[in-house]
């Protein structure tokens, strides 16, 4: 066997194919790869209610970060810890009320399980409902009471630059935010120095696996800390250049089963 490494998997185009699904064939190489000694995580943008079906799915027993860093916890082991760094409630509605002077859709935060909608969007309660969160609609001045796990800002893609320039100017100290991909033009704001790296390091501390031992799969720039703390950082074939352009290695794409050629070679799995 080579040595024990610590293997994250970022869901969306990465992980999943674009069905959202897993192909059996990773699935498959996910299952050598855990019977060799390797350590099989999730790193997702996503709450922990909407990547739960995936950590059962492949029958994980480790820790998961959620929301990009913002939450993490250990689903099968309670005492492991429970890690969960909220936005500062007042620079969240800073930036509500700063929203009056652009153009925008919506604004939604998220408290862990509790969803908040600025203005009601039958089809954005519709994507956010997977989880069966608890969902309430209105200005979020008046209806946010509790500092959000994240907040997500709905936009045009015009408004796109002007929107995160002021976000960098007026809360560089305590705020970071990423765009989503196309067709989404969303903004993501969650508490400063939160990302998937943050996570993935207390992780391979708890294991006591180093750096050089984490291979890390992502395809967005939600995952560019991540790629870079992993000694084998890996960029998807469908991944954003910026993501290539920073990854030691790049493997086929999420639906030629990107993840599991590459463990594969790597890891050198029958």
């Amino acid at each position: 066997m080579t040595e024990r490494h610590l293997i994250a998997l970022d869901l969306d185009g990465t992980l999943l194919k674009d069905d959202k699904t897993i192909s059996e064939k990773t699935k498959e190489v996910l299952r050598k790869a855990r019977e060799d000694g390797h350590i099989v995580m999730i790193a997702t943008g996503r709450p922990y209610r909407s990547s739960e079906m995936y950590y059962r799915e492949l029958n994980l027993d480790t820790p998961i970060v959620n929301f990009n860093g913002a939450f993490m916890h250990h689903p099968r082991n309670p005492k492991w810890g429970f890690f969960h760094e909220p936005l500062d409630i007042h620079v969240a509605k800073d930036i509500v009320e700063a929203c009056r002077s652009f153009h925008f859709h919506n604004i939604i935060a998220e408290v862990m399980d509790d969803v908040y909608f600025h203005y009601h969007d039958q089809k954005l309660i519709e994507i956010f409902n997977f989880g069966h969160p608890n969902i309430t609609t209105g200005n979020l001045s008046n209806y946010l009471k509790d500092s959000p796990t994240s907040l997500l800002i709905h936009t045009e893609e015009d408004q796109l630059k002007k929107i995160r320039d002021h976000l960098s100017d007026a809360h560089a100290e305590v705020i970071d935010h990423r765009s989503w991909a196309a067709p989404w033009h969303v903004i993501e704001i969650i508490k400063s120095g939160l990302n998937k790296a943050v996570g993935l390091k207390k992780a391979a501390d708890y294991y006591g696996i180093s750096k050089q031992r984490v291979i890390a799969f992502g395809d967005e720039d939600n995952d560019l800390e991540m790629l870079e703390y992993a000694g084998y950082g890996i960029a998807m074939g469908n991944g954003i250049d910026q993501v290539k352009n920073i990854a030691n290695d790049v493997t086929l794409t999420n639906e030629e089963d990107g993840v599991a050629e590459y463990l594969t070679d790597l890891l050198r799995l029958k």
